[in-house]
């Protein structure tokens, strides 16, 4: 026997046909006499249907739940009253004439059979689930994004394929290079004491494609970046990654709202609407707090500062920047605690408030409040107005997070994917630590070309030809227009305090691929597990990721990483340094 059909997929064209379906039994009921038996697979669940006088009657009257079995049977409809519509097969059963056991499985350690049914899955802890992840993964919810995730993978290749994209493998085992995090390090036996790195993303591989003349570069790939970790990073992951050549910042633009609406519309069946939205950083900053703003709801911040400057309240006179934002609510003590909370954990000194109540403000530092704000606020009855004062950037960091705050405290980013292109990010940021100037993206993004005269004398005016791409607040893409001159990228390199020596020594490779002739290029890469988070509606990345680690960077599956024998150290020219501790 062999199966001829998924169980999700019987249904009522397939009435008085004789099926084998194979699966799992998602839940076994013994009805005094018949048993019935909800067989899933990935595709869903049917009910089988055990009569007594069955050949099948004996094997199905010791199933469990989670044993793997193989039922051979005759699909009837249902009676109109016991029709399940919360499944796909919900108008049919099938009558079962043979059932074989393929393999027993013991209690799992937690349900997992409710949401088959159209039901909710219980709550279980994250450890658990990922401790016992191959069962974890049979859960209606993780099947589901994973097959999604399958479908925007597919759309992204259709995509590409058909605009002339060549997909290449880059290599994992390379040479470590400044790219922002840290590298993971492979030990080389052949060479001892030396190193290879894991890539944090193909970024010098794809330029050098580019100078090679492949044109258009595509990969998924694998990017290992050694960081501490949070909802939407794991030090694994996966990225969307191409390059374009003989492009300008608006071709890799255009060409990336057309693959992300593609993808939309083959995998959810959903429209967007483009051109995406654009907006400089600087106004993204000012308006929102964030380089990655959140478009599902308003609650933009207004610039104060003027109105406060060299007045009574000395937090605000000489304050480089006074933020204002108005909360729709008239927000408890307690509330305005918690806010204030958030917004020190991004550096502000505080968070200062006062109550609009009866055509006035009161409470706080209303007494401190020039004369028309609230006007220009638009702060209207039972509204609650927050201020944040200090440097500019700790300023609209810490009032952006509150306004992230909330929005989720009061609902209001709901629905819908709201897209937006983050433009004009500055080349550079002061590093502070380090007394010198460092990249914001990466070194090897190319200047505004306006900007060129500014490279020296002024490099923090110096705009990048970068751009992210925002979905929902989360930033799920990051490119830009990539030097493709030598005696720039050179420039570049001094501008970060890496000398000729150090350039040569790091970079070699990169320069000399670039004096062999080489194309105005540019490219994005998408962060792919946070794409199909977002467009599942799942908070964490570990939630459509097959095997993710926890939030310690261990694998509770597997116990990764653990500890290896001393005879392969002692391979390796490797001695473990004892803990003082």
């Amino acid at each position: 026997m062999r199966r001829t059909h998924y169980c999700g997929n019987v249904n009522t064209s397939n009435v008085n046909e004789q099926v084998v379906l194979e699966g799992w039994v998602n839940r076994r009921r013994d009805l005094g006499g018949l048993i019935f038996i909800d067989l899933r697979d990935r595709e869903g669940l049917v009910q089988v249907v055990v009569q007594p006088e069955s050949p099948a009657y004996a094997e199905a009257d010791r199933v469990r739940s989670e044993w793997v079995v193989r039922v051979r049977g005759t699909v009837r409809a249902r009676p109109a009253e016991q029709v399940n519509a919360k499944i796909a097969s919900g108008e049919v059963e099938v009558v079962a004439e043979g059932l074989e056991v393929l393999a027993e499985a013991k209690t799992p350690p937690f349900p997992i059979d409710a949401a088959w049914r159209g039901e909710e899955d219980p709550a279980v802890s994250e450890d658990v689930r990922m401790r016992y992840r191959v069962v974890d993964l049979r859960r209606r919810a993780l099947q589901r994004n994973l097959r999604l995730r399958h479908e925007v993978v597919a759309a992204i290749y259709r995509f590409l394929d058909r605009e002339g994209f060549i997909s290449v493998e880059t290599p994992f085992l390379t040479r470590s290079t400044p790219e922002g995090a840290r590298d993971f390090l492979v030990p080389s036996r052949l060479q001892p004491g030396q190193f290879y790195a894991l890539p944090q993303s193909p970024q010098l591989f794809k330029q050098m494609l580019m100078v090679a003349g492949y044109d258009r570069y595509f990969q998924i790939a694998r990017c290992f970046r050694d960081e501490d970790l949070r909802a939407d990073r794991q030090p694994d992951f996966t990225q969307l990654d191409l390059e374009m050549s003989f492009v300008d910042q608006e071709d890799v633009l255009e060409l990336n709202e057309r693959l992300a609406a593609y993808v939309f519309r083959e995998a959810l069946g959903v429209e967007l609407p483009t051109p995406f939205p654009r907006m400089a950083y600087a106004e993204a900053m000012n308006r929102y707090g964030s380089d990655k703003p959140d478009l599902r709801f308003g609650l933009e911040m207004h610039d104060v500062t003027e109105r406060f400057r060299g007045g009574e309240f000395r937090a605000f006179a000489g304050a480089e920047a006074v933020k204002a934002l108005v909360a729709p609510a008239a927000l408890s003590r307690r509330e305005i605690e918690e806010l204030e909370a958030i917004a020190k954990g991004k550096g502000a000194a505080g968070l200062a408030w006062s109550r609009y109540e009866g055509g006035a403000f009161s409470g706080g530092i209303a007494k401190f409040i020039p004369e028309g704000l609230a006007r220009e606020l638009g702060v209207q009855e039972g509204q609650t107005a927050l201020f944040v004062a200090g440097p500019w950037r700790k300023s609209v960091e810490s009032l952006g997070a509150v306004r992230l705050e909330l929005g989720k405290r009061l609902g209001l980013a709901q629905g819908g994917f709201k897209f937006l292109w983050v433009v004009d990010f500055p080349l550079l940021e002061w590093d502070e630590e380090n007394g010198r100037w460092t990249y914001m993206h990466h070194p090897f993004t190319s200047p505004n070309l306006e900007d060129l005269e500014l490279l020296e004398r002024d490099p923090g005016k110096v705009r990048a030809q970068a751009y992210d791409m925002v979905m929902n607040g989360t930033e799920v893409g990051g490119g830009s227009i990539r030097i493709h001159r030598r005696d720039l990228q050179e420039r570049m390199f001094a501008l970060l305090g890496i000398g000729p020596e150090e350039a040569q020594e790091k970079f070699g490779f990169l320069l000399e691929a670039l004096s062999f002739g080489a194309p105005p290029h540019g490219g994005i890469a998408w962060g792919l597990d946070r794409w199909v988070a977002n467009m599942a509606g799942e908070d964490s990345i570990r939630e459509v990721i097959a095997f993710p680690k926890n939030k310690e960077g261990r694998d509770p599956l597997t116990e990764a990483p653990s500890p290896v024998a001393e005879a392969q150290l002692a391979e390796l020219g490797i001695a473990l340094r004892k803990s003082d501790g």
